[in-house]
């Protein structure tokens, strides 16, 4: 992922350096403190911009959702900050394979090499991004299903990648009933039952947990009403009940 602050050159032209410099700092605050809570990685700050690594030094299996959520959430946390002029932040996401190598320089400017093309798309992608948008890259959609609702712009050219790539706008996470798929475990059994019960009257209600809302009381409750509320027919539809702490691993 990467992020920049939208005007800063103008920013730089009207206040003090001193100034500017503690605009900056609070804004690369709020760009550590937000990702770190969708388990991104701060690789390093280039002035007014972010390069943020979703997947290393540690993977998890929605990195590419962690990342979204992270974007979307940045948008109104530095828009929240307590500054001089509104602020302004455009984000670029994107996946795919890269290298990373050894570590380079000394001190605080100290990184590990990385070698690949994903972060320049996520860095083209960010040029592009209209203020306070979130832009994501076609092999980043793939991961995503149904959990945003999505802006197709089309086929995009960028400068240094080849060939036109599709590029997409997430305006908000979407009202999905459910982001899993049954495997072998709970969710499975869960899915054996309700199709044995097929052919009987019955409702079903799927709850499911989130490592984004753990620290929102009820939130699988809260989302079965909000889903209900806005059913044309007024109820969900529904199954099989599972109740749980918050985890990404499966329904509950």
């Amino acid at each position: 992922m990467f992020s920049d602050l939208v005007g800063s050159t103008a920013l730089s032209a009207r206040l003090d350096p001193e100034d500017l410099r503690e605009l900056i700092s609070a804004y690369q605050k709020c760009v550590a403190e937000t990702v770190q809570r969708f388990g991104g990685f701060v690789a390093k700050y280039m002035g007014d911009g972010a390069l943020v690594y979703f997947g290393y030094p540690q993977a998890h299996e929605d990195d590419a959702e962690g990342a979204v959520r992270a974007g979307l959430e940045l948008i109104s946390a530095v828009s929240a900050l307590n500054a001089s002029a509104p602020l302004q932040t455009r984000i670029g996401i994107a996946t795919g394979l890269v290298v990373v190598g050894d570590l380079i320089g000394s001190g605080e400017a100290q990184e590990r090499g990385i070698v690949g093309e994903t972060p320049s798309l996520a860095a083209r992608l960010q040029g592009i991004a209209k203020p306070d948008t979130v832009l994501v890259a076609e092999s980043t959609r793939r991961l995503l299903g149904n959990l945003f609702d999505l802006e197709d712009l089309g086929a995009k050219d960028l400068k240094g990648i080849a060939g036109p790539m599709r590029a997409w706008v997430a305006l908000r996470p979407s009202t999905v009933e459910s982001r899993f798929e049954a495997g072998i475990g709970k969710s499975r059994i869960a899915e054996a039952m309700h199709e044995r019960l097929d052919a009987e009257p019955h409702t079903r209600l799927r709850f499911f947990c989130s490592p984004y809302h753990q620290d929102s009381a009820l939130y699988p409750a809260i989302a079965q009403l909000e889903r209900a509320a806005l059913s044309p027919r007024g109820h969900a539809g529904a199954t099989a009940y599972q109740a749980g702490g918050a985890t990404s691993a499966g329904d509950e």
